[in-house]
């Protein structure tokens, strides 16, 4: 007999009488939770029900064991979702709650939720399933039996098993679809964004979503309890940060006054560095006003983290492992390879290369006459395989393209001879291999390694397409270190990062010299060709920040909240941003980060749910003080 030591009676009694009901195993389990939970002392001494005894620990044990069962049917009215039952559940009465998928012959009806499919019979007259149109939500309560050994579907979790419909109830009936829910059927990109809502119930949105959950929940369980960060949210609304992103502003009630909307945390968290926040992180929604890629759109979802008295190293070592716990043994050995900002440009031709096949830029600078007078002057050539033999019209048209873009000269591998000479055409092979055709690139070095790094992208598709190439398949992430920190822009110096990246210390006596030779302490974690990353060491020093935004053109008091930060007394720092979208397409391989967001912007930026941006009426601009013009 179990005896419980309880002030109330009613819940002993209760506890008591679901013992010896037909399900007592799972209520004893959640009765029992309910009382742990609610600190309150439960005494037990034995219980024997058909030579069973129970205790605590082995209800607990159970409880674990059905943890996926009771963990998405908690707080519903369903028993078990449409993903749970097996052959072990025969002879119980159930409620499962879904989606009509199927319907057929007035008897089998088949039943989706977020988890699974389970099939379910009519056995009966007076339920009808003909006129129930698909998508429909129901309702239904039944008995778990044991399909016909022959009848099993192996291709279903729950094949084994079907409901007999004992009840069915419509819980809300479909008057109309855009689009129907068939994996051989989706729709284009836009209709499936215009009706979002339908589009998440395919098995790869829902499957994409509750992985990128998992991710960030593996992320945030490394940072605080593994390492004790401090998860601190940051305001989306701020003043525009001179020297980064176009922002998007946002007017308020006060004439001729705006926000912008954050395009990162960046100088809060430097501050909360100030503040003795020593670890933080946050999972931060981010606004840039930029034209839309694959990669990018104009809100976006990055892991902030910032470290105070660390260093380059010390916020690489912490990345990695970060990585290593979230992706769970996907990701090679630590550490993950390095190379810097100038090997990857001149070997690759981008600073996010993807180093999953072998296709390698070669410098033959030293085969021309300007290589000796001109010190921007690159020649270099990107060898592949001979069995190509020749690129269509449609290929080359598309590598004239990007010579344009680049202004620099590309000869194809058939006129090297003719337009470049016999001779260096002959010294090029002997450095390539007679085995390998090549595609040159002269004019302005960066030019002409950027240009050749957008040519191997589409050669690699040609390659790939006609199997002359071997891509690896697993994930390569590894990191790109000593950046510039300053570029050449239209007005003069701009960071290649942000005005805020420390220079690399041995290059600071070239600030005032030579400052485009002067590398930052910036670095970016690249993955299958994607940059899934980047931060650098920050400046810490007043006078040092203030040099900086002095050359670049920036008036520091439009900082000036952020320069008292930094005279306040703010420790050496460092931190960096993981692009949580662009982490998810890398491992879903997902064509677009689109295809791991909920509700994305289109392709051209807007949303094709609501139509947002929409105009606003004359009496809202009246009110925020502003006139919309038309062009």
């Amino acid at each position: 007999m179990l005896r419980i030591m309880w002030g109330r009676s009613n819940l002993c009694t209760k506890l008591l009488n679901n013992f010896h009901t037909k399900y007592y195993d799972v209520k004893v389990q959640r009765t029992i939770q309910t009382l742990i939970n609610g600190n309150r002392i439960i005494k037990q001494r034995s219980f024997n029900t058909q030579r069973l005894d129970i205790t605590i620990e082995e209800s607990n044990q159970k409880l674990c064991h059905d943890k996926k069962q009771l963990d998405c049917s908690t707080f519903t009215y369903r028993t078990h979702t449409c993903g749970d039952l097996r052959s072990e559940h025969v002879g119980q009465n159930v409620v499962l709650c879904g989606w009509v998928q199927y319907a057929r012959l007035s008897k089998f009806l088949l039943i989706r939720d977020s988890y699974g499919l389970t099939q379910c019979i009519v056995n009966n007259t007076y339920i009808n399933i003909n006129d129930l149109p698909l998508e429909t939500i129901v309702k239904v309560v039944g008995t778990v039996a044991s399909r016909p050994k022959d009848m099993y579907n192996h291709e279903m979790a729950t094949g084994e098993i079907e409901i007999i419909i004992n009840k069915l109830e419509i819980l809300n009936e479909v008057s109309k679809l855009p689009f129907n829910l068939r994996k051989y059927q989706k729709p284009k990109e836009q209709l499936r964004l215009q009706h979002r809502y339908i589009d998440l119930r395919f098995p790869e949105m829902q499957n994409v979503l509750r992985q990128r959950s998992k991710m960030v929940h593996n992320m945030r369980k490394f940072l605080v309890e593994e390492h004790s960060f401090v998860e601190v949210e940051t305001p989306t609304l701020f003043c525009r940060t001179p020297g980064g992103a176009r922002e998007f502003v946002v007017p308020t009630h006060h004439s001729g006054l705006f926000y912008s909307l954050v395009q990162s945390p960046q100088q809060f968290k430097q501050m909360l560095m100030a503040g003795g926040i020593d670890r933080y992180f946050q999972i931060a929604r981010c606004y840039r006003d930029e034209a839309t890629r694959p990669d990018r759109q104009p809100e976006f979802t990055q892991l902030d983290i910032e470290l105070s008295f660390t260093s380059l190293n010390g916020i690489i070592n912490l990345i990695e492992l970060l990585l290593i716990k979230t992706f769970d043994g996907k990701l090679p050995k630590l550490p993950f390879k390095r190379i810097t900002y100038m090997e990857a440009l001149e070997s690759y031709g981008t600073d996010k290369p993807n180093l999953r096949y072998d296709l390698k830029l070669k410098n033959v600078s030293s085969l021309f006459s300007q290589s000796s007078t001109d010190t921007n002057f690159g020649a270099f050539v990107l060898p592949y395989t001979s069995k190509l033999v020749k690129l269509t019209a449609k290929y080359k048209e598309k590598i004239n393209e990007i010579r344009k873009k680049y202004n620099v000269r590309v000869v194809l591998n058939e006129n090297i001879s003719k337009e470049i000479g016999h001779e260096i055409n002959e010294e090029i092979k002997s450095i390539i291999g007679e085995e390998n055709d090549i595609i040159l690139s002269v004019g302005d070095k960066k030019n002409v390694c950027l240009c050749l790094g957008e040519i191997r992208n589409v050669l690699t598709a040609v390659l790939e397409l006609k199997s002359l190439i071997k891509i690896n398949d697993d994930l390569e992430p590894f990191w790109i270190v000593d950046f510039p920190l300053f570029e050449m822009g239209e007005d003069g110096l701009q960071p290649c990062h942000h005005p805020f990246t420390a220079p690399h210390p041995d290059d600071l006596h070239l600030l005032n010299t030579d400052p485009l030779k002067v590398r930052s302490l910036a670095y970016d974690i690249v993955l299958n060709g994607h940059e899934i990353g980047g931060g650098s060491v920050r400046i810490h020093n007043a006078e040092l920040q203030e040099r900086i935004l002095k050359m670049l053109n920036i008036d520091s008091s439009k900082l000036s909240h952020f320069m008292n930060a930094l005279k306040s007394g703010c420790p050496p720092h460092a931190g960096i941003a993981l692009g949580i979208d662009r982490l998810m397409a890398v491992l879903c391989t997902a064509e677009s980060i689109r295809d791991v967001i909920a509700f994305p912007k289109s392709h051209d930026g807007k949303d094709p749910l609501s139509g947002a941006p929409n105009k606003i009426s004359s009496d809202d601009q009246k009110y925020y003080h502003i006139k919309s013009t038309e062009t």
